[in-house]
C-alpha cells in the first residue's frame, strides 16, 4: 500500500484552509506521498482530531481568531504527545521570531504563496517520512 500523509488545516477563515489545500495540492512534491487533508476552524476541533487521528503535519494560521495559529502551536507542543511538526502562516515575515517562540518548524507568510508553502509542506512531509512516521492508506 501507497503511504499517504495527513495534514491537518487549521483556520477559522474557510478560504484559507481552501488556499492551502489548493496550493500544496494533492501531492507537494513527486518525492512525497499524496495528501489528505483534515480541515479545523476551532481548537476544540482541532484538538480532538489530534488525539483521534493519526496526523503527519499541522498547518496553523497564526491569524485565526480567537485562538490564533501562534499560541495554538505552543499549546499542542507541550500538551500533544509526539506532536506533529507544523507549519505556521504569519500576517508579516516580522511575525517569524513569535514563530520562534512558539516552536513552529516551518512558517509562510499569508498570503499564500502557493510555491513556498508547497516547498515548506513537503521538507516537513520528507522529515517525518524520514523518520518513517508516516501514516499508511
Amino acid at each position: 500500500m501507497q503511504p499517504t500523509a495527513t495534514v491537518l488545516v487549521y483556520s477559522d477563515n474557510a478560504t484559507t484552509r481552501e488556499q492551502v489545500r489548493l496550493a500544496a495540492g494533492r501531492r507537494p512534491a513527486a518525492d512525497v506521498p499524496e495528501v489528505r487533508y483534515l480541515e479545523c476552524a476551532t481548537l476544540p476541533a482541532l484538538l480532538s482530531t489530534l488525539e483521534e487521528q493519526h496526523v503527519d503535519v499541522c498547518v496553523l494560521d497564526g491569524e485565526t481568531s480567537p485562538a490564533g495559529g501562534m499560541g495554538v502551536c505552543r499549546q499542542i507542543k507541550d500538551e500533544i504527545f509526539e506532536c506533529p511538526p507544523v507549519l505556521l502562516l504569519i500576517g508579516r515575515p516580522q511575525d517569524a521570531w513569535l514563530a520562534t517562540w512558539s516552536r513552529a518548524e516551518a512558517t509562510v507568510a499569508h498570503p499564500v504563496d502557493p510555491v513556498a508553502l508547497a516547498d515548506a509542506l513537503a521538507g516537513l512531509l520528507r522529515r517525518r517520512a524520514a523518520r518513517g512516521s508516516l501514516a499508511r492508506a
